[in-house]
């Protein structure tokens, strides 16, 4: 129900692969994008990212097309309120443990564990994600988009190369993007792009920490567009990925959503020069610019 009193209707999903070896694992997806056939396809690559930590999960995804943007914290609770009167039927700490994805966040990890404490009436590892305060775990928010750079960091090594002075194109402004960003600038890095669904930032001398923050602001706090972005050095494009800037750069972090990076998109970096590919998202690069990168000697992963 909405805040004027409308009964709103949304379909959720969780598939669960198979936990032959541990629970279920992977994250739940709040996006108007999102169908069964989305949710299919992550589940399955996440058996494939749970079998790579060698740890004994199994592969699953869950989601709905319910769109947290414009909504208020009343409407976000009361509709996560109502997914997790149901999936609690389908998830406990040794049978499915679930995450947050896009559009699902700290304050919605806390309003689905709130409801799910309220119907089980214990205080268990259902959920990863939480808050410190009540069983979260130190730098979880930043974990993914520290743990892409320094993967970049392993490889750029084993290439007798550093990051420093190198040129990103980071896409995303959540929490991949924005981590993502904030540890490249600390290892001495420029990162030039960041994009939401409206379109992306340039800074054409790459961000400062405090242009990252204020992005940090408008996406966690404001809840807001890259559109309400302040620079006086950089500018917001409208419509385009940002790969379409018209810059040469060095490495980029796709850091947003599944196939963002198309074949076309894949001619692009190549000719502004790029030879490293640095996926934060859940599987940005599609089959097609998988094999333009691999012809071109650009280095993904």
């Amino acid at each position: 129900m909405d805040d004027e009193g409308t009964i709103r209707m949304n379909r959720g999903y969780r598939v669960q692969f198979s936990s032959a070896i541990g629970p279920y694992r992977g994250g739940l997806r709040f996006h108007p994008s999102v169908t069964l056939s989305v949710i299919k396809f992550l589940g399955f690559e996440q058996c494939f990212k749970n079998a790579l930590t060698t740890l004994p999960m199994g592969g699953g995804k869950g989601g709905t097309d319910f769109n947290p943007k414009g909504k208020s914290d009343n409407e976000v609770m009361r509709f996560c309120q109502s997914f997790m009167t149901e999936l609690h039927k389908h998830i406990g700490s040794t049978t499915d443990v679930p995450a947050g994805d896009i559009g699902v966040g700290g304050r919605e990890i806390g309003y689905l564990y709130g409801q799910y404490k309220r119907l089980e009436n214990e205080f268990t590892g259902v959920l990863t994600g939480k808050a410190m305060e009540w069983g979260g775990s130190n730098i979880r928010p930043e974990a993914t988009g520290y743990g892409c750079v320094y993967f970049g960091l392993e490889v750029l090594k084993d290439q007798s190369d550093s990051i420093e002075g190198k040129r990103c194109l980071v896409s995303g402004s959540g929490n991949v993007a924005q981590y993502a960003a904030e540890k490249l600038l600390q290892l001495g890095a420029v990162v030039l792009t960041m994009s939401d669904s409206n379109g992306y930032i340039y800074e054409p001398e790459g961000f400062t920490l405090e242009q990252v923050h204020q992005v940090m602001h408008i996406k966690n706090v404001v809840r807001g567009s890259l559109k309400d972005y302040k620079s006086s050095t950089g500018k917001f494009v409208a419509g385009q990925r940002c790969w379409n800037v018209d810059t040469k750069a060095d490495i980029a972090l796709p850091c947003a959503t599944q196939n963002e990076i198309e074949y076309e998109d894949a001619v692009k970096l190549v000719s502004k020069g790029v030879k490293l590919v640095l996926e934060g998202a859940n599987m940005p690069t599609d089959a097609e610019a998988i094999r333009h990168f691999n012809k071109s000697g650009v280095i993904l992963g």
